[in-house]
C-alpha cells in the first residue's frame, strides 16, 4: 500500500525532483524494514539502491512480460482501492458513525426546539400572555397554540381538547379561565395562520425528536449495549461521539473518559494551577446526582473506570450483550450504597465471575436463534429455487405439447381421408366435379380454423 501511494504520487503529480527522491528514500526504507522483520534478510536502502528502485518502476511494464504500461495502471489503481478499504474497515455490525450523527443531530434538535419554542411563546403571548404562566412545557405549549387559536373563540365545547392536550382537568379549567378574562390584544386571522403554521412546524419536530431519540436507543442497545445498560444511552452515545469511535474510547483510559468533555477547565487548572476537573460528560449520569457533594469525585472516578470496562467488551467481543452492562451498574449502586451506609460491596472478581456465566447463556441462546434464522432462509430460498425450476419445467411441456397434437391431428386426419371413400365405396376420380370442388372448399376452411385455434393456443402458452 505505502509503495503504491508513492508510485502513484511519482507517476500522477508534477512533483519537484529532490521530493520525489525523499519519497523514494522513505518508502525503500519502509520495503527494506518490513523484509528485514518478515524474512530476516538484511537490506540496504539508500545510495544507489533508491536510483535502480527508481529505474525498476518507471519502466516495471517493459521488464515483465505481457505488462502493459495500462495493465500496469490498472494494477496500481486497484492497489489504491484495497489499500484504501484496508484503511476504513467499515464494519456492518457496528456502525458507531450512525450514533454519532444521531446523538450530534438530537442536541441540535433540542437547541433548534427550544429556539422555536421561544419564539412561539413570544408571538401568541401578545395575544394570550396568560397561557405562558399556566403551561411551561413548550411542546404542550405549541399544541395549545394551535389549538386555540383566537382565544375568544374558546368555549366548554373545547374543555375536552384542553384537556387531552394539557392531561389535567384543573389546568384546562385553568386555561378557560384565562382566556375570558385574558388582557391580551386582538389577533387578525392572518397572523394566527401564521403563528399556527410555525407552531405545527415546531411540534413535528418535537415528534422527529422523540422518534429519533428511539433509534438512538435500538442503536445502542445493538452496537453498545453494556455502555448503554451501565450509563444511559444518550450519555454513552455522548462520550462515543466526543471519543470519535467505540474503538477509541475503548482505548481510552479511565482517567480520560472521567474528564471527557471537559477538556477546556482541565487545560486551564493546569495553567492557572488550579484544581483539575474531577467530571466531564458523565456529569450527566444519575450516579453523580445520586452522590453526596463530597462523594461526587470519588464515585465519578469508579463509574468511569466501569465505563472503560463497559466500552471495551462492547468493542471486542463477538456479540454483544447487555449483562456485563448490568452487573457493573449493580457494582456502582453498591458503592454508592457503601458511600452512604457503610455496607462493604461484593468483590469484583466475584460479580465477573456470575456475568461471564450469565453472558455464555445468552450468547449461546443468540447463537441458536441465528442458526434458526439462516436454516429457515435455507429452506426459503430452496423453495424458491424448486418454484422457480418447476415452472420452468412447465413452460417447456407446454411448448412440447401443442406440437405433439399438431402431429397427432395430422395423422387422424389422414386415415379419416382414406377411410371415407372405401366406406362409401366411392373413388375420388368417381365423383362429380361441383362435388369434389364443395368437398375442397370445406376441407380448406377447416384447415383455416384450426389454424386460428393454433395460434390462439400459441398465444396463450
Amino acid at each position: 500500500g505505502i509503495l503504491h501511494e508513492d508510485l502513484r504520487l511519482l507517476l500522477e503529480t508534477s512533483m519537484p525532483a529532490k521530493k520525489k527522491k525523499a519519497l523514494l528514500g522513505v518508502a525503500d526504507a519502509k520495503i527494506g524494514a518490513a523484509i528485514l522483520e518478515e524474512l530476516g534478510y538484511q537490506c540496504q536502502t539508500g545510495g544507489v539502491v533508491a536510483e535502480i528502485l527508481r529505474g525498476i518502476r518507471l519502466h516495471f511494464h517493459a521488464l515483465v512480460k505481457g505488462l502493459t504500461a495500462q495493465s500496469a495502471s490498472k494494477a496500481q489503481l486497484g492497489l489504491g482501492h484495497s489499500y484504501s478499504r484496508a484503511k476504513v474497515k467499515f464494519n456492518v455490525n457496528r456502525v458507531d458513525n450512525m450514533i454519532i450523527q444521531s446523538i450530534s443531530l438530537l442536541d441540535q434538535l433540542d437547541k433548534d426546539i427550544n429556539t422555536f419554542s421561544m419564539r412561539v411563546r413570544e408571538w401568541y403571548g401578545y395575544h394570550f400572555p396568560e397561557l405562558i404562566k399556566i403551561v411551561s412545557e413548550n411542546y404542550t405549549y405549541c399544541r395549545l397554540a394551535k389549538f386555540i387559536g383566537n382565544r375568544k373563540e374558546l368555549s366548554e365545547e373545547s374543555l375536552e381538547g384542553l384537556e387531552e392536550i394539557v392531561m389535567d382537568s384543573a389546568k384546562a379549567q385553568a386555561i378557560l379561565e384565562a382566556s375570558r378574562s385574558s388582557m391580551g390584544m386582538d389577533i387578525s386571522p392572518l397572523d394566527l395562520i401564521n403563528i399556527e403554521s410555525f407552531s405545527s412546524r415546531v411540534i413535528s419536530l418535537s415528534e422527529y425528536r422523540k422518534g429519533l431519540q428511539e433509534y438512538l436507543r435500538s442503536k445502542m442497545s445493538q452496537v453498545a449495549p453494556s455502555l448503554s445498560a451501565l450509563i444511559g444511552e444518550v450519555v454513552g452515545a455522548r462520550l462515543i461521539s466526543h471519543a470519535g469511535s467505540l474503538t477509541n474510547l475503548a482505548k481510552y483510559p479511565a482517567s480520560t473518559v472521567q474528564i471527557l468533555g471537559a477538556e477546556k477547565a482541565l487545560f486551564r487548572a493546569l495553567k492557572t494551577r488550579g484544581n483539575t476537573p474531577k467530571y466531564g460528560l458523565i456529569f450527566h449520569s444519575t450516579f453523580i446526582g445520586r452522590a453526596a457533594a463530597k462523594n461526587k469525585g470519588r464515585i465519578s472516578r469508579y463509574l468511569a473506570n466501569k465505563c472503560t470496562i463497559a466500552s471495551r467488551i462492547d468493542c471486542f467481543s463477538e456479540v454483544p450483550t447487555s449483562v456485563f452492562g448490568d452487573k457493573l451498574r449493580e457494582q456502582v449502586e453498591e458503592r454508592l450504597a457503601f458511600y452512604e451506609t457503610g455496607e462493604p460491596p461484593r468483590k469484583n472478581l466475584e460479580v465477573m465471575k456470575e456475568a461471564v456465566v450469565e453472558a455464555s447463556e445468552v450468547v449461546a441462546e443468540v447463537k441458536r436463534k441465528q442458526e434458526k434464522k439462516e436454516k429457515k432462509k435455507k429452506k426459503r430460498e430452496k423453495r424458491r429455487l424448486e418454484a422457480l425450476a418447476a415452472a420452468a419445467e412447465e413452460v417447456e411441456e407446454n411448448d412440447i405439447e401443442p406440437k405433439k397434437k399438431k402431429k397427432k391431428k395430422k395423422q387422424q386426419q389422414e386415415p379419416e381421408t382414406d377411410s371415407e371413400p372405401e366406406e362409401n365405396g366411392l373413388e375420388e376420380e368417381a365423383l362429380p366435379k361441383k362435388k369434389r370442388k364443395l368437398m375442397v372448399e370445406a376441407d380448406e376452411e377447416e384447415e383455416k380454423k384450426k389454424k386460428k385455434k393454433k395460434k390462439k393456443e400459441k398465444a396463450r402458452d
